[in-house]
């Protein structure tokens, strides 16, 4: 074999083997461009997926919340609108993380109750929201209502009406008619049943309850003109 033979030979073979790596760059590139697009599009899925999810579960508090509303305060027992008459707060002392929606309950332009949205981090398994009622004429608990949770299936889930009328145990006290070492439960001297088996979440919801009836005292009529300034200004506005 000639070396002019040879030169071509080895020609031919550097051509094939450098289009053998032009086609295996190619081939890597779009298998990285589409597993990209891939990555892309799962990632705009999961965002979406948890949007939709997160506004869904809120969607859900805000329409328990309501129901529970309309329990703690039946339409009979007002006549205004409690959607109307209402007021956004952050209000710290009662575990909000961020605004919060509190109802006036009227009676021929009279404020009746008022209704709190409360939130105690000091559940068994993490936050436990509930919302209570307390009558502007006594400052006595007109009701309380658990809207979430995620304590413990059939043991600290007695906070639920549905479960236990324990709940129910709170209405017509106020800190003048319950002395504040009975806020709490009996096994740590207080007036309230524990739960067999969850101590802890009877006793997170009246400590909770007593802070709220608290913060009631000492803001009440701060927040009824509050809620009259809002008022005047949604009339003016349309």
């Amino acid at each position: 074999m000639s070396d002019q033979q040879n030169t071509q030979d080895q020609t031919e073979a550097s051509e094939d083997s450098t289009a053998n790596n032009s086609s295996l760059l190619q081939s890597i590139m779009l298998n990285s461009a589409a597993l990209g697009g891939f990555a892309f599009i799962c990632t705009i899925i999961i965002a979406l997926t948890y949007i939709n999810t997160a506004d869904n579960i809120k969607q859900q508090k805000k329409l328990a919340q309501l129901k529970a509303l309309y329990q703690i305060v039946p339409k009979n027992f007002h006549d205004n609108d409690l959607l109307t008459d209402n007021i956004n707060l952050h209000v710290e002392q009662l575990g909000h993380r961020n605004a919060q929606t509190i109802y006036l309950a009227k009676q021929q332009g009279q404020p009746t109750v008022i209704v709190y949205p409360v939130t105690t981090t000091d559940g068994y398994s993490g936050d436990i929201s509930y919302i209570i009622g307390v009558n502007i004429d006594d400052n006595s608990i007109a009701g309380v209502r658990v809207v979430s949770h995620q304590e413990t299936p059939g043991l600290g889930d007695k906070i639920e009406l549905r479960k236990s009328p324990w709940i129910l145990s709170f209405n017509d006290l106020s800190l003048e008619n319950t002395q504040a070492e009975d806020w709490t439960v009996k096994k740590n001297g207080g007036r309230f049943d524990g739960f067999t088996g969850a101590t802890i979440t009877p006793r997170s919801v009246t400590r909770s309850i007593a802070r709220t009836l608290n913060y009631h005292q000492q803001f009440i009529d701060q927040l009824l003109k509050k809620i009259a300034t809002t008022n005047q200004k949604k009339v003016s506005n349309g």
